[in-house]
């Protein structure tokens, strides 16, 4: 897959491409391994982007060797994402892949201060959509997400099943 290699700039990162890539990447370490690499290249100060380098951070981490290595990629996720949310904290995808990455980190580590506060911010999102400023595909991408996991209790995904699309 080529995503914009080597240009570093807003235009070479399309939103719907790093969202493809980010769940591949996620399952395959090869895959992984080839979007922190295009991630890294990325220079740029646009929110949704720096969140996707979060990501790719925390990806690493997943398929990284040793605690050491593993806690340096998360520690980077975390400055990362501090950065993307500072820069549009009212952004509901920066938010959601934030809460998909802090899930997963174990609570021993400190990593995971922002998952209730984000799995609030994103289920508003969902439950104004259309009208809360997602576009179709990142509104299925997190409401599939959260229905077809433990992420949500049985009245809160009756809620999520509710909204019209």
């Amino acid at each position: 897959m080529s995503f914009g290699a080597g240009r570093g700039t807003t235009e070479a990162y399309k939103v719907s491409e790093l969202r493809t890539y980010y769940q591949k990447a996620s399952k395959c370490a090869e895959t992984g391994q080839s979007f922190h690499k295009l991630m890294a290249r990325y220079e740029g100060k646009e929110p949704v982007i720096l969140g996707f380098k979060a990501v790719s951070e925390a990806i690493m981490a997943k398929h990284a060797w040793g605690p050491y290595s593993k806690l340096k990629h998360l520690k980077n996720s975390a400055a990362l994402f501090d950065q993307a949310v500072k820069l549009d904290a009212d952004n509901p995808e920066i938010r959601f892949l934030r809460y998909t990455v802090e899930y997963y980190i174990p609570r021993y580590l400190n990593l995971s201060s922002h998952v209730e506060q984000d799995k609030i911010m994103v289920m508003n999102s969902l439950l104004k959509y259309p009208k809360s400023g997602l576009d179709a595909e990142s509104y299925k991408l997190m409401r599939d997400f959260l229905l077809t996991s433990d992420h949500l209790n049985e009245t809160e995904k009756q809620q999520l099943r509710t909204v019209k699309t």
